[in-house]
């Protein structure tokens, strides 16, 4: 499934003038198949890249839910590269060469810029909540849980920068990594105790 995000981020971005926007309207939907991956792991089960696309036939108020969410990290990330490296996410260019600095910089402000709304994906996914629940959900989980939570993306920042520093084939376990901790977390924090199916 990592590899399957990975390659849907990585082609659909290379789509000419509208793939860098594209990309974070698609993507994260494939990346939405871990959370499915990682419920039926809970339950017993077993990933299958069937959940690749599985959330494309999500209602579609818990994908428009998955992909504001994503923008919302994505705007921390191409803040951070506007501020950092001068460079336009949306429109990068060849000329885009991003230092150390500036992509710890990036990573660091999209972990952050996720962890308000960390937990949409599996309230709207896993519960079938309403797109304005999960947001107030996972928001008031952030708000009462910071510290754990900044623990948690100091561990993101980590294992992402371990991905980017092996040309990007780290992220294949760090990806999974990632959402099978934020998977426990939903439902530490939330008190879940039968993953519903």
């Amino acid at each position: 499934l990592a590899l399957c995000t990975l390659a849907v981020e990585l082609g659909v971005s290379a789509v000419p003038d509208l793939g860098p926007l594209l990309a974070q309207l698609v993507a994260p939907l494939v990346a939405a198949g871990m959370v499915y991956a990682a419920a039926a792991t809970d339950r017993g089960g077993g990933a299958s890249l069937r959940y690749a696309i599985a959330v494309f036939a999500a209602p579609a108020g818990a994908i428009a839910a998955i992909v504001a969410a994503n923008l919302v990290t994505f705007a921390g990330e191409a803040l951070a590269a506007w501020w950092i490296a001068d460079v336009n996410l949306l429109a990068p260019g060849d000329g885009a060469d991003f230092s150390k600095a500036a992509i710890v910089g990036m990573v660091a402000m999209s972990v952050l810029a996720s962890l308000p709304v960390a937990f949409v994906p599996f309230h709207v996914l896993l519960e079938r909540a309403p797109a304005g629940a999960a947001f107030r959900a996972s928001w008031d989980a952030f708000a009462l849980n910071t510290l754990p939570l900044l623990a948690y993306a100091a561990a993101a920042l980590v294992l992402v920068a371990f991905g980017a520093a092996t040309m990007g084939l780290g992220l294949l376990l760090a990806l999974p990594l990632l959402a099978t901790a934020g998977y426990s977390a939903w439902k530490d924090v939330f008190g879940v105790r039968d993953t519903p199916a």
